[in-house]
């Protein structure tokens, strides 16, 4: 999650390459086998620091179960936010309605929309009251590609299987994640939606299951401002040379944004922009 405007008074720490590794050792999680395979982690997995959990969640597999069917998707790229001590996370400047959730138990997903057009979804971790979170930014459908590409469908062009959920709000459609979603308990095995992580090192991986990757990091998309700085701030984290990850683009300049916007069509029912006046939004 971001907050594009905000401004930094914090600090940042430089992240290395790593390997997916998850530990054994926390809280006898679940062993599961399948499309869904891994381990349903206790809350203390997700009561860490924002860099761990991120890492932690790359090969991760996220199942929403729904009236329609499940999903599964094999989580490839994600983003750090570090709460009040990060620029760019909605919690930098304090709680609200919209990001209550955040500051809140570790282990729950923070739903939220981005720009008032697509969603976006999150793990809260961390102790409660730091509001650090890890977005969701893109993965590979490993269950239910049907429904995936139905649901990508009704919201607009699929070009192809590797797309299906390439970038945050194609992951979210393709889970079926709503607002309604926003809070859910992640660390129930029998909830709607739910995050196994990769078993630990040295656990025998099931028949056609890749091997951990090695984790390449660089600077948060579509970031101004402060938070955009790609020395202080490398917390975008993805699988080395795995199709479905996001092409990294740097925030557009405001006579871009400006334009996109007032080329949107507005269906508020709100006089054109021109004819409104005062504060943006």
């Amino acid at each position: 999650m971001r907050d594009e405007d905000a401004h930094f008074a914090a600090d940042g720490t430089r992240a290395r390459a790593d390997v997916v590794v998850a530990s054994a050792d926390w809280g006898r999680p679940q062993v599961l086998a399948g499309p869904a395979v891994g381990t349903v982690p206790a809350r203390d997995w997700f009561d860490r620091d924002v860099l761990d959990v991120a890492r932690g969640l790359l090969g991760a597999r996220v199942t929403t179960t729904t009236d329609e069917g499940v999903v599964t998707v094999r989580v490839t790229e994600v983003e750090a936010y570090r709460g009040a001590a990060d620029p760019a996370s909605h919690a930098f400047r304090g709680p609200s309605a919209r990001n209550a959730t955040m500051f809140g138990e570790p282990g729950h997903l923070y739903v939220y929309r981005h720009l008032g057009i697509h969603l976006c979804i999150n793990t809260v971790c961390g102790p409660v009251g730091q509001a650090s979170a890890v977005l969701l930014r893109a993965g590979e459908v490993t269950e239910g590609v049907d429904l995936a590409r139905t649901r990508r469908q009704r919201a607009g062009v699929v070009r192809s299987e590797r797309d299906l959920a390439r970038g945050p709000a194609r992951l979210a459609v393709a889970l079926g994640i709503d607002l309604a979603q926003d809070g859910t308990d992640l660390v129930d095995p029998n909830g709607v939606v739910v995050v196994r992580v990769p078993l630990p090192a040295g656990e025998p991986l099931p028949a056609g299951e890749p091997h951990p990757a090695a984790v390449e990091s660089g600077p948060r998309v579509g970031i101004r401002g402060p938070g955009a700085d790609a020395a202080l701030f490398p917390w975008r984290f993805w699988l080395a040379g795995d199709p479905t990850v996001s092409a990294y683009r740097p925030a557009p300049d405001s006579r871009a944004r400006r334009a996109v916007r007032q080329t949107r069509p507005d269906t508020s029912g709100s006089p054109p922009a021109a004819a409104r006046r005062g504060g943006s939004t």
